[in-house]
């Protein structure tokens, strides 16, 4: 029992370094290649992992000999634009200036009904909105809408909202984040200076957002009893 805990632990772990190295995608953004390695490395783990008759080795190097092939096929990719459509096809237009490519509807054996699935999961509930559509090589469906049908945008419409940055979380659980904290700008110090005049202190913190602008929002813990808390500006 034990021994199979400790084979199923390492094995686990060499697994996530094995998807770590390849890269951060998720599960529908996988490309052909690091779907089928992803696959075959699941497969691989699970068989040394049941079998604890069969040594470790046998599905660590299998795996890194897979993990070398998908780095390599990767940069490939970089450097081949002949070899990446070999290996994930290309973008196929399905709504080619409003209107439905039905052959290229037939050849990737989409239907209606998945079409106006994929476009309702992009806001999108009349075909006649659309211009475009691209089926891209990870599977999602790209949406361009017609000028008359798509939002207006601040410039169109003549207006300069100020800009507010973008807002990360800076404290989550308790915890400073020093990654978010550079990405709007500001230090801990300037957190710290915030929650001194406040009275609270991190542990008593469930989330707190900053933006570039240092406009902040502090939200405690339930069982602390205190309100949600604003400000900016400073």
């Amino acid at each position: 029992m034990i021994i199979s805990f400790v084979r199923t632990v390492l094995l686990y772990i060499v697994i996530l370094l094995a998807v770590r190295l390849m890269g951060k995608r998720q599960i529908s953004e996988l490309q052909t290649s690091e779907l089928v390695v992803t696959l075959l490395i699941s497969d691989i783990a699970a068989i040394p992992m049941q079998d604890t008759g069969q040594p470790l080795a046998s599905g660590f190097i299998p795996i890194a000999v897979l993990v070398m092939c998908e780095i390599a096929i990767s940069v490939f990719m970089l450097k081949s634009g002949k070899f990446r459509r070999l290996v994930c096809g290309k973008p196929i237009v399905l709504i080619d200036n409003g209107k439905i490519q039905q052959q290229e509807m037939n050849r990737l054996r989409l239907s209606i009904e998945d079409l106006f699935e994929e476009l309702r999961e992009k806001d999108v509930f009349s075909i006649n909105d659309v211009a475009w559509a691209i089926m891209e090589t990870n599977g999602k469906l790209s949406i361009i809408k017609k000028p008359e049908k798509d939002s207006p945008t601040n410039q169109l419409l003549g207006l300069s909202p100020p800009d507010t940055g973008m807002e990360v979380v800076i404290i989550s659980d308790g915890e400073y984040s020093d990654s978010s904290l550079r990405l709007c700008g500001k230090n801990r110090q300037w957190a710290q200076e915030i929650l001194k005049r406040r009275g609270i202190f991190p542990k008593q913190i469930f989330i707190m957002t900053a933006n570039s602008n240092g406009d902040y929002t502090i939200i405690p813990r339930e069982n602390m009893g205190l309100p949600t808390m604003k400000g900016g500006n400073t």
